[in-house]
């Protein structure tokens, strides 16, 4: 799925030259789930940013789905990304004149997609993310984490290969962030693949494998022998929360 070889970034900003990434290489199969895990400054988020092609690397390659798009011109890089890649951030990037229904058919409209198929598309996301009777509310209206799930539901809009996700619990509550994993870990289960950049331990422990930055290097490509249970976790609280 995700085949990187001695990737690297650096910033020059005239007076100083900033190396944020410093030759990274490893491998993502398809059905994986992977955390990105490190400091502030380790690269993370310039890591993030290459594999979701907002960004250009300096040096090294990046085979997405057996296409080099480290070869090709940022003008192509639009059209992949609408195919192969779902974005799931930390501050949700929802549009606030748009409906929750709205928001989740508009990268189905820049894929041409008609109106009926996106509006049914579009539909049957947000009833999955449990969200069918706040389809024409919009972001104001939502709680934080109805409108993560809106986020979710909209990276699957045109059935990415990968969803990338960056912090995508650092603006919840715990309770929350386990509802939000939960999800991932259910379209895990369906095949997808799922990136999700962090710098919380407990949510990294909810993928089966980390990989660890340190000053723009990999330093530890962990498997995760026993992920965590977002499903069961929430179980148990709401059990505690029954019983009070």
């Amino acid at each position: 799925m995700i085949a990187i070889n001695d990737l690297q970034k650096t910033y020059d900003t005239g007076s100083i030259t900033v190396e944020a990434l410093r030759g990274l290489s490893f491998n993502i199969n398809k059905g994986e789930f992977v955390a990105i895990m490190g400091a502030s400054g380790s690269g993370k988020s310039t890591l993030m940013n290459l594999l979701g092609l907002l960004d250009v690397a300096s040096a090294g390659t990046y085979i997405l789905n057996q296409t080099e798009v480290s070869a090709l011109e940022e003008k192509d890089f639009a059209r992949i990304r609408n195919k192969e890649i779902g974005f799931v951030f930390q501050t949700f990037n929802l549009l606030p004149h748009l409906t929750a229904l709205h928001n989740v058919e508009l990268p189905m409209m820049y894929a041409g997609v008609k109106l009926a198929a996106r509006r049914e598309r579009a539909t049957l996301l947000l009833e999955r993310m449990g969200l069918i009777d706040r389809m024409h509310h919009y972001p104001n209206e939502l709680s934080g984490g109805q409108n993560q799930r809106v986020a979710i539901a909209r990276s699957l809009a045109n059935n990415p290969a990968i969803i990338l996700a960056d912090e995508p619990t650092g603006a919840l509550d715990s309770h929350t962030s386990l509802e939000v994993m939960d999800i991932f870990q259910q379209l895990n289960l369906d095949g997808t693949t799922i990136i999700v950049v962090t710098h919380e331990e407990n949510i990294a422990q909810h993928a089966g494998r980390i990989l660890r930055l340190s000053d723009g290097l990999l330093i530890m490509d962990d498997i995760v022998q026993e992920p965590l249970d977002a499903g069961q976790a929430l179980s148990s609280l709401r059990k505690e929360a029954g019983s009070i």
